[in-house]
């Protein structure tokens, strides 16, 4: 792993708890909804310090190079993150909806 990606990935850490802990302070994320960025950032911190452990699992997997690894590993994560934060507005999504035509009933009951 080339010395630019991993200060990419030390400046990318650095940056993720540093802008968590902000929005922690500010109360604009809950602790438990950053905890995933957290663990991101810690993950990237371990691969920056211990490249070998990206080059090993590369290598292991059949990349030609420890970049191509560390993105498509970054991207699967993502999209992970992204499939269930989908899937928790579609829940949040029926609740309110639910919630709005109780309302309605109960309006429509009480006239």
């Amino acid at each position: 792993m080339t010395i630019t990606l991993r200060l990419l990935c030390v400046i990318g850490a650095a940056v993720t708890f540093f802008s968590m802990a902000r929005q922690i302070k500010k109360s604009k994320i809950k602790i438990e909804d950053s905890i995933f960025w957290v663990l991101l950032a810690g993950l990237l911190l371990l691969v920056a310090l211990v490249p070998e452990i990206a080059s090993l699992t590369a290598s292991l997997l059949g990349f030609q190079a420890t970049s191509n690894f560390v993105f498509c590993a970054l991207i699967a994560i993502l999209l992970m993150k992204e499939f269930h934060n989908t899937m928790q507005i579609s829940l949040l999504k029926h609740r309110v909806t639910e919630l709005a035509q109780e309302m309605a009933l109960k309006d429509h009951e009480d006239q």
